[in-house]
């Protein structure tokens, strides 16, 4: 559902009591997390109970599973995620009651006034960026506030309201929610199509990106990984508007640069050089991948660009151990490994696998895929489909319908049939509770089981360990 953006946010605290339709949802329960430290009376309504409505009850949340038009009684405002449809109950009795009715990017805006904000943007790695940008600021005892698209692996919270003046955002450009956000300073990890649903084009989705400049404070920063073409463009378009740029990445020519990059494990590392290639130190983090690596040096720079000491900013990204659904470990059980993540774009696809591939070792990497958006498959499947074959075994789920209708054109299908594998190493499992055993049938002893998609499949991995424990006993 399309929601107007008013003209005027107020604060959050000028809001009355607040509704979220979709509370359960990443971007909405950060913002009432935020609301409900500032004293807010926040209530809320979601299709499935879920340990974040749990941990926003314990805040002091009203929060109902399902959705009724008596749930927003007494409410003075709705925030309604992108993902509720406009025949939605509440959403019907807030129109006819005259209530404040607002989108998610305007309910960020409010809990973002009076902060120093740091807004993440980017295609991929958004949420990783976000987190370590938060992990070294932590570090280097800013007290920042932040929300991000994932739980912290180490407290399980997506959001909290320090004491700092800095308020570090993911920024999400799906719905374009960024171009409401006035930051101080951005990050922009990388630029290349996607969400082309809302935005059509190409071409389309890019100028989203170069308006998304002009949201930028003139005295402000903005970070760019030159490695990245589409990033490299934006920093070019905005060193011509005057702003400071920071170009980082492995790139010859970036301020901060990364070499000698190394893999072992878990565990990424690199050596930091400046721009006039004197090394000022090593980088290391605690999860795997270059393009972990690439979003560390990102928030380096931000974390230096606010004037934060560089051994303590390193010292807090090398703390972080990670954050929910991105490589995340779920367990091991029959000597296999489990890991979940949340790619669903070729590139996200392609960079979870190689690191997939450090873990697993002398083991093979058997995935399981879930595309998400029908829109997103049609576009992007066959590619999807190219990029699955770095695994040794691949099962491919339907799509994932999230905001959208079902196209029986469009399935898991189309991804098995551009997979390049052998026949007998990829299969498309349409029935979901077939996936697990099928998984367990493939997996063996030293192999890396990897569940991927931003949706339902992150339910697979624990069921999948269950079986594998069964086999133990």
């Amino acid at each position: 559902m399309k929601i107007p953006v008013p003209d005027t946010i107020p604060s959050a605290t000028e809001l009355g009591r607040v509704h979220f339709v979709g509370i359960g949802g990443a971007g909405l329960s950060a913002i009432a997390r935020i609301m409900l430290e500032r004293g807010v009376t926040v209530s809320g309504s979601d299709g499935n109970d879920s340990p974040t409505l749990d941990a926003l009850r314990e805040l002091g949340a009203t929060v109902h599973v399902g959705h009724a038009a008596e749930n927003v009684a007494g409410a003075d405002t709705l925030i309604v995620s992108t993902a509720v449809r406009e025949e939605n109950p509440e959403v019907v009795a807030a129109v006819e009651a005259g209530l404040r009715l607002w989108p998610r990017s305007a309910g960020m805006a409010s809990i973002m006034q009076g902060k120093r904000t740091v807004a993440v943007a980017g295609t991929h790695g958004k949420t990783t960026t976000t987190s370590l940008l938060t992990s070294a600021l932590i570090a280097a005892g800013a007290d920042p506030t932040f929300t991000v698209g994932g739980d912290f692996a180490a407290t399980g919270t997506n959001a909290h309201d320090g004491t700092g003046e800095v308020f570090v955002a993911e920024a999400d450009e799906s719905d374009g929610a960024f171009l409401v956000y006035s930051p101080f300073g951005a990050v922009a990890t990388n630029v290349e199509a996607d969400h082309l649903d809302h935005f059509g084009t190409e071409e389309a989705y890019k100028a989203a990106f170069a308006s998304f400049l002009d949201r930028i404070d003139p005295a402000g920063f903005l970070v760019v990984v030159v490695d990245d073409e589409g990033a490299a463009e934006l920093g070019d378009a905005a060193e011509a508007k005057g702003l400071t740029v920071i170009r980082v990445g492995e790139s010859e020519g970036a301020d901060l640069r990364l070499v000698d990059l190394t893999f072992v494990g878990n565990r990424s590392t690199a050596t930091l050089l400046d721009a006039s290639g004197a090394e000022l130190g090593t980088l290391a983090l605690q999860i795997p991948g270059r393009h972990y690596l690439l979003d560390a040096v990102a928030a380096l720079a931000a974390g230096l660009r606010l004037g934060h000491d560089l051994d303590a900013l390193l010292e807090g990204l090398g703390g972080f151990t990670g954050t929910r659904r991105r490589m995340e470990r779920k367990g091991e059980a029959a000597g296999v490994r489990v890991y979940d993540s949340y790619a669903h774009h070729p590139v996200e696809i392609k960079g979870d696998l190689q690191a997939a591939r450090a873990l697993a070792g002398e083991g093979r990497v058997v995935v399981a895929f879930q595309p998400h958006l029908v829109s997103r498959t049609r576009i992007f499947g066959e590619q999807m489909g190219v990029e699955l074959a770095a695994a040794d075994e691949v099962v491919v789920l339907d799509v994932y319908l999230a905001r959208e209708d079902a196209d029986p054109e469009v399935t898991g299908a189309l991804l098995v049939a551009a997979c390049p594998l052998d026949d007998d190493k990829v299969a498309f499992v349409p029935d979901f509770d077939a996936v697990p055993a099928e998984l367990v049938r493939r997996a063996r002893p030293g192999d890396l089981v990897l569940t991927l998609g931003a949706g339902t499949v992150t339910q697979v991995g624990p069921r999948v360990l269950e079986l594998l424990e069964a086999q133990e006993d």
